[in-house]
């Protein structure tokens, strides 16, 4: 395949092209946006001194009101792009839930809760995770103490709405992250079951890196007029990550090559894809056999295990993780900056989110794909479909992390 121009990756994130419904405006600094003091005040403090280019161009239509789907890159800062918007439109003073935040995952309702805790960190903000898997009661609790935000999983989230321990009365705000995977089979009743306990002015956000014709079809039963700022296809792929495959001739291979690379995964932090939990646990088990030190994570893991892992892994205890599309979306740590796809992903949409895990924020990444000789013709077609280069992995790939 012809080799693509890539923007160097030090060039701003603000320049990339997008296309949109209308003129929307570009703002080039949180200053401009005029935004309250005290939440200024907390966006520099979690270290934001510019808005990357769905940041200029989304926050302030979101504060206006607008219903806006917004699409960019993995790791150019969307969580922090509504949850900027969320905080400017509080009204600190009133104790009610005023907007709700709905994801596929409870790791990703909780990193939201974080994002707009930290970011509202000057601003006495109320944020509660409404996730399953937690205890009842210290939802309940919660939520009767009174919060101005909830981040949480449909399923939860529309019990406790049923329960009246949710009140919805002033909720002016729905926001719907990885949208495209929200509306998909397993979750669109739900999210229609919330959405119809809502006041009916209230304004919808979509955000995802993908967002397929059809799922943008469906917005028009429950938007009003949205504002769409969508980046192009071909610029999705992460710049500043570098992909690569690795030949196989067969699936035990794999595991051969792994341990091999294995130096190489602990310099930074790294994450490694199954497609399956039984395929996680193996993998995992046969790695400890072999004394590699690794943690694991899938959805059938009790969530208190989840969260344990997960604050290991993100602190810097645990530096290998394996698991399954459970982590692919949205997740962010910021160490890691080598993702191996040691199963290819069953479908184009999730290469992006887990090559995505790498390299946040414009930050350099690897993706190292393991592939038989049946997967090439996969590999091939997700090079054609995102307009990228993915070469045969170099020796040196150590120097690249």
């Amino acid at each position: 395949m012809a080799s693509t121009s890539k923007k160097s990756v030090t060039e701003d994130l603000s320049n990339v092209e997008f296309e949109t419904s209308e003129d929307v405006e570009v703002v080039p600094t949180f200053q401009s946006m005029k935004l309250r003091e005290e939440l200024l005040r907390g966006i520099y403090a979690y270290g934001f001194e510019k808005p990357s280019a769905i940041q200029q161009r989304s926050i302030l239509p979101i504060v206006k009101g607008r219903d806006v789907i917004a699409q960019a890159q993995s790791g150019t800062g969307k969580t922090a792009t509504f949850s900027i918007a969320i905080l400017e439109k509080l009204d600190t003073a009133l104790r009610e839930t005023q907007v709700l935040c709905l994801s596929p995952t409870r790791e990703l309702a909780v990193q939201i809760q974080k994002v707009i805790l930290a970011l509202g960190d000057f601003m006495n903000v109320q944020c509660h995770a409404c996730i399953g898997g937690t205890n009842l009661g210290e939802d309940i609790r919660k939520l009767d103490y009174g919060q101005h935000v909830v981040s949480g999983t449909p399923g939860r989230v529309f019990d406790m709405i049923k329960r009246r321990v949710l009140r919805t009365r002033a909720i002016k705000m729905l926001v719907l992250d990885e949208a495209d995977e929200m509306l998909n089979k397993g979750f669109k009743e739900q999210i229609y079951d919330v959405y119809r306990y809502l006041p009916p002015a209230t304004q919808v956000c979509l955000i995802s890196a993908t967002l397929p014709h059809e799922i943008l079809e469906m917005t028009s039963k429950f938007m009003t007029d949205p504002i769409r700022i969508l980046v192009k296809r071909d610029e999705l792929t992460l710049e500043g990550i570098k992909q690569f495959f690795v030949a196989v001739e067969r699936e035990e291979w794999k595991f051969d090559t792994l341990c091999d690379l294995y130096d190489t995964l602990t310099i930074t932090q790294a994450v490694i894809f199954c497609n399956t939990k039984r395929k996680v646990d193996w993998l995992t088990e046969k790695m400890r056999e072999a004394n590699f030190t690794v943690s694991s994570m899938h959805g059938d893991m009790p969530q208190k295990e989840r969260d344990e892992i997960m604050k290991e892994f993100r602190s810097g205890q645990t530096r290998v993780l394996i698991t399954t599309d459970v982590w692919a979306r949205g997740i962010d740590v910021q160490q890691v900056s080598l993702v191996i796809n040691y199963d290819l992903p069953n479908n184009r949409e999730l290469y992006i989110h887990r090559i995505g895990r790498s390299g946040r924020f414009g930050r350099k990444g690897v993706g190292i794909n393991f592939v038989k000789s049946d997967d090439i013709r996969i590999l091939r077609d997700i090079e054609q479909y995102y307009s990228t280069q993915i070469d045969e992995m170099p020796m040196n790939v150590a120097d690249l992390v």
